[in-house]
């Protein structure tokens, strides 16, 4: 599995429209809105390298409205998010 993340410029205008647009590509799991010099994030999350250059030079060229992208390969995924996840099924939560 090969994840990457993908930097977005999008024409003001039509951020919503792209944001909804990749999060239904083959691959793209999500699509965060952000502020700074990127309007949108996806990840992308594929069977390998091939997968990411489909997603990036194939699928979102189609999109129109983008203007420019910077993709980024994951080597390594740190994430306490997933763990807490698998550790807290089944339990409760406080006060219930």
């Amino acid at each position: 599995m090969v994840s990457a993340v993908i930097l977005l410029v999008v024409e003001k205008a039509k951020v919503n429209e792209v944001a909804e647009k990749l999060v239904d590509l083959p691959g793209i799991t999500e699509v965060y809105s952000v502020a700074g010099q990127y309007d949108l994030v996806a990840i992308a999350r594929v069977r390998d390298n091939e997968g990411v250059a489909d997603a990036v030079t194939r699928q979102m060229l189609k999109i129109d409205g983008i203007v420019r992208s910077e993709t980024l390969i994951a080597f390594r995924a740190f994430s306490r998010y997933d763990l807490e996840r698998i550790f807290s099924i089944g339990a409760e939560e406080p006060g219930s």
